[in-house]
C-alpha cells in the first residue's frame, strides 16, 4: 500500500477533521463520498479504495457533496475539515441531523488537535491523522461499515462480549454500555479500551495501546493516547459518574481496575 508520508510534504500537510444525529437510508453497495479540496488527496484516497473494490465518488468542497447528500446519502464519509464554501464541521452536523449512522472518518493534520477534538464531539465515528498508510484508511473503512452492517442486525445469541462489572463490550458491534446506558466511542477508543478489558489489572504501556488502536502501519504520539484516553474517561463518566475504571500507572500506562 503506498503511505501518504511517501508524498511530497507540501502539499498533504494540510489535511483535516469531520463530525454527528437522525435517521435516513443509506445507499447500498459500499459506496465510499471522499470530501477534499486537495486533488491529490482526492485521487489518491479514491484510487487505493476502488483498488479494494469500493465505489468511490469524490467531491471538491463541502457544498458539492452536500448538494449530492441531499438527493442521497452515501455509505461513508472520508471528510477533510477546512474547505471552500462549506466546511467539514460544517457538512458533518448537516449529516448527522439526516443520519446517526452514517460512518464518518475525518483525516486531520497533527497541529489540528482542538478540530479533531471538536469533530468526534460533534459525531465523527473515528479520524487518522496525517502521515497515514493507505493500509490503515482501507481498514478503518472496513471495521467502519461492518460496524455499521452489524448495528442494522439484531443481536445473536451467540456473540461473544466482554464484561467487566458494569461495563460491556460488544466486540462485533463495537458498541460498548456502561450499566444500561451507550457510551458512544470512535473505533480507536473501543479498540484501546477493548484492550484493558480483556486484561484487568494489567498495565498497558501506551505503545501497546497503539497498537491496539492503530494496528496498520500508523505511528501516534504519546500525547495522542493520552488524549484519547482522557476521552475514554469523560465519555464513560459521563454515562456514570461513580465509574472509575482506567487507572494511570505512572510512567508506565493505563489499566483497567479489578473489579
Amino acid at each position: 500500500m503506498r503511505n501518504l508520508a511517501a508524498r511530497p510534504a507540501g502539499s498533504l500537510n494540510r489535511v483535516r477533521p469531520a463530525a454527528r444525529i437522525a435517521t435516513v437510508k443509506l445507499r447500498t453497495g459500499g459506496l465510499v463520498a471522499v470530501v477534499d479540496d486537495e486533488a491529490n488527496i482526492r485521487e489518491t484516497v479514491g484510487f487505493v479504495l476502488r483498488k479494494e473494490g469500493f465505489p468511490v465518488e469524490t467531491f471538491a468542497d463541502g457544498a458539492a457533496a452536500w448538494c449530492a447528500f441531499e438527493r442521497q446519502l452515501p455509505g461513508l464519509v472520508v471528510l477533510d475539515i477546512v474547505m471552500p464554501r462549506l466546511d467539514g464541521l460544517e457538512l458533518c452536523r448537516r449529516l448527522r441531523r439526516r443520519s446517526e449512522s452514517l460512518p464518518i472518518l475525518f483525516l486531520s493534520s497533527r497541529d489540528e488537535e482542538l478540530d479533531r477534538v471538536l469533530g468526534l464531539e460533534i459525531g465523527a465515528d473515528d479520524y487518522l491523522c496525517k502521515p497515514f498508510s493507505m493500509r490503515e484508511l482501507v481498514a478503518r473503512v472496513r471495521v467502519l461499515f461492518r460496524r455499521a452492517a452489524m448495528l442494522a442486525t439484531p443481536p445473536g445469541e451467540t456473540e461473544t462480549r466482554l464484561v467487566a462489572g458494569a461495563l460491556v463490550l460488544d466486540p462485533e458491534r463495537y458498541l460498548a454500555t456502561l450499566g444500561e446506558r451507550r457510551v458512544a466511542l470512535t473505533v480507536t477508543e473501543f479498540l484501546m479500551l477493548q484492550a484493558l478489558v480483556r486484561h484487568p489489572g494489567h498495565v498497558k504501556t501506551r505503545r501497546q495501546l497503539m497498537e491496539q488502536g492503530y494496528a496498520h502501519d500508523a505511528y501516534v504520539s504519546d500525547r495522542t493516547i493520552d488524549s484519547h484516553i482522557k476521552r475514554l474517561r469523560r465519555k464513560l463518566a459521563d454515562a456514570d459518574p461513580d465509574w472509575d475504571g482506567i487507572e494511570t500507572v505512572y510512567g508506565l500506562g493505563y489499566r483497567l481496575r479489578e473489579v
